[in-house]
């Protein structure tokens, strides 16, 4: 078990337990806007998460009841640079998605912007009913430059993804669910207990297997179905090969829980 806080004064927050790797923003007076320090930071912190062996799991979450993020802080663009820099940024969003292990969402309160970019590129999305989801950004100029015009007509469908995008409103947690943006939506007091549980369970399973399905899955939203289906018969047949298939196997023969090493 570990807590560890990385970037400018403590503004995102890295604690482990067991298997499981949780990832705060810790900006709650700022509805945990990001900064490009925060990008930066963040990089560092998903390079030592993808590189420990014991992390097989991983929560992302917000400080407080307000945001679980309300994206870039408008006030601090300009540290990006110029546009080039700005082009070549690192960029908070991609580095959720850079994350190897499974990644929950666990949303609170406002998630826009680039904080809905960074639940996109998560892979499971729990809220609670407090929570409100925008692509906000047309209302002030621009649309989203991580993941919001990309991801949202995938997982949504282009109708639903086209009025969030062209009009900046925002959709309540009840619709969410209703249209698939989130996997799941529980009381305000039941979200903390779903997501420890659901990340338990992730955790739980064969770390090689559960890395290779979540890469096939996004294979399968670029490619053909004959291409996506003989890549996974080639990873089915690689998993066959790790001690973690043999102990899976062993355990359903002997009828106990298996134990996976990720070898």
């Amino acid at each position: 078990m570990a807590d560890l806080n990385v970037g400018a004064e403590g503004e995102l927050s890295l604690y482990i337990t067991d298997t499981v790797a949780t990832i705060t923003l810790k900006r709650a007076a700022k509805l945990n806007t990001m900064t490009p320090a925060m990008g930066r930071r963040l990089r560092t912190l998903v390079e030592d998460i993808n590189a420990d062996s014991g992390i097989r799991c991983v929560v992302l979450a917000g400080e407080g009841d307000r945001a679980f993020s309300a994206g870039s802080d408008v006030s601090v663009l300009d540290q990006y640079g110029d546009t080039w820099q700005l082009r070549n940024r690192i960029d908070y969003a991609r580095e959720i998605w850079a994350i190897r292990k499974p990644v929950i969402a666990k949303i609170r309160g406002y998630c826009i912007g680039g904080g809905l970019e960074m639940a996109l590129m998560s892979d499971i999305r729990y809220c609670d009913d407090t929570a409100r989801f925008g692509a906000g950004e047309i209302k002030l100029g621009w649309h989203g430059g991580a993941g919001n015009t990309q991801l949202l007509p995938r997982l949504i469908g282009s109708g639903p993804a086209s009025e969030m995008l062209f009009t900046g409103d925002m959709v309540d947690a009840a619709e969410a669910a209703r249209i698939g943006l989130v996997n799941r939506c529980l009381p305000a007091d039941q979200l903390d207990a779903a997501v420890d549980e659901l990340a338990r369970r992730i955790a739980l399973s064969a770390p090689i297997a559960a890395e290779l399905a979540k890469h096939l899955v996004r294979v399968s939203q670029s490619t053909s179905l004959e291409v996506g289906l003989a890549y996974e018969n080639d990873t089915f047949t690689f998993c066959m090969t790790t001690r973690d298939a043999d102990e899976g196997k062993a355990a359903f023969a002997q009828k106990r829980a298996p134990h996976y090493e990720g070898k």
